[in-house]
């Protein structure tokens, strides 16, 4: 991967800046270096990247190979699940059953 464009590079680099979308190749307006996720960080360290790095979405690659792309809104899904599983489990222990 050498970049990726986001509605957000098109939005600053083309719209605000009154270019011609036809005109305007993608490396002018494309995000690189490429921030990317290994296949085996954590949810938490997923978000975390995103956040320091003003993403929405996150290329998960193994090796040099592009496997997956995450959104915020995964993460924050899957955040929500692991945190009411934890509830649960602290409910449970508490009522002792």
């Amino acid at each position: 991967m050498v970049g990726v464009v986001s509605e957000r590079d098109y939005a600053r680099k083309v719209v605000l800046q009154g270019r011609s979308s036809v005109g305007t190749p993608v490396r002018a307006i494309m995000s690189a270096p490429v921030v990317t996720a290994d296949s085996q960080q954590s949810i938490e360290r997923c978000m975390m990247v995103m956040t320091d790095s003003h993403l929405r979405h996150l290329p998960v690659v193994e090796g040099d190979q592009l496997i997956g792309l995450l959104s915020i809104g995964d993460l924050v899904k899957e955040a929500i699940v692991e945190q009411a599983d934890l509830i649960r489990q602290l409910e449970h222990y508490i009522r002792g059953h």
